[in-house]
């Protein structure tokens, strides 16, 4: 199984792979050691991912393993093209780019392996193991989001300076 985060020590960016058999998810920049949690896996053989390893959340969703900025893009394209077509007049034009942007779409959907993703720290885990899990949920998205918003309203702030 494979795992990407960012780390919260330095926010670098952190790929590894064999991750069952880690006891700790090391930073090669900063050399920050993450300590795998013993519930982490289920006791099932092959091991299965059971909960973040990253942060201390139990919350994780299955998602396309694509960048969704560069999905959202597709569209907008597509979408941008269409409109062009169509102020020049050219119908089939218009519906034959809104076609092939929705097809290109169709086959990613299809192509493009699932991951699991963490509500809470974005941790991605890839591969075996790493299944079992439900499809994005928003109202848990947003109880962690809220959560997020109320720890950084409680957060100290520096006196302002005069």
């Amino acid at each position: 199984m494979q795992i990407g985060y960012d780390c919260p020590s330095c926010s670098a960016s952190v790929r590894l792979t064999g991750i069952e058999t880690l006891s700790v998810l090391p930073c090669q920049h900063c050399g920050t050691a993450l300590e795998v949690p013993a519930d982490g896996f289920a006791a099932d053989s092959p091991p299965r991912l059971a909960r973040c390893l990253v942060c201390p959340s139990a919350d994780l969703f299955v998602r396309k393993d694509f960048p969704q900025r560069l999905g959202v893009g597709i569209v907008v394209v597509g979408l941008l093209a269409s409109c062009v077509a169509w102020g020049m007049r050219e119908l089939l034009a218009t519906f034959a780019i809104l076609f092939v942007t929705a097809l290109i779409d169709l086959v990613l959907y299809l192509v493009v392996p699932d991951c699991v993703a963490c509500y809470r720290c974005g941790a991605r885990y890839r591969g075996p193991g790493a299944d079992g899990f439900a499809p994005f949920d928003l109202e848990t998205h947003e109880r962690h989001r809220q959560q997020v918003a109320r720890l950084q309203e409680l957060a100290p702030r520096p006196p302002a300076g005069g």
